[in-house]
């Protein structure tokens, strides 16, 4: 078992930052691919960014290109991401996840939510115009 705890989220007007963490126990954290997801009511989870267990490789969803970055930290156990000129738009509930390092290739990231077998709670961000 993998657990996960966000923290960071929060209220913030347009163009503000935000760093959201993620921190992880239970497994050795360098064994799982990490992902942020954001989820808004009545539409299904996305994929907001990823990154191989080693941090060499990253994936940002368009939406977010060049305003997020994802980053971790395998001595802390614990996944950042960093969110640059929020727009409202951002708003959503952010949740990070773990899965398994394997599924395919070793260096690969995973964007699809079924790769992924353990969630944290979210943390709301709100981001007001």
């Amino acid at each position: 078992q993998v657990q996960l705890v966000e923290s960071g989220g929060g209220s913030v007007q347009a163009g503000g930052s935000l760093r959201l963490s993620c921190a992880a126990s239970g497994r050795t954290f360098s064994n799982y691919v990490m992902g942020w997801f954001r989820q808004v009511p009545g539409k299904e989870r996305e994929i907001v960014a990823a990154i191989t267990w080693s941090g060499s490789s990253t994936y940002h969803a368009d939406s977010v290109k060049g305003r997020f970055t994802i980053s971790r930290d395998n001595g802390k156990n614990t996944v950042y991401l960093r969110m640059n000129s929020l727009k409202p738009e951002d708003t959503a509930v952010y949740y990070c996840a773990a899965g398994p390092v394997g599924r395919a290739s070793r260096g690969a990231y995973y964007t699809n939510p079924d790769e992924y077998d353990y969630w944290g709670q979210g943390t709301q961000v709100t981001v007001s115009s």
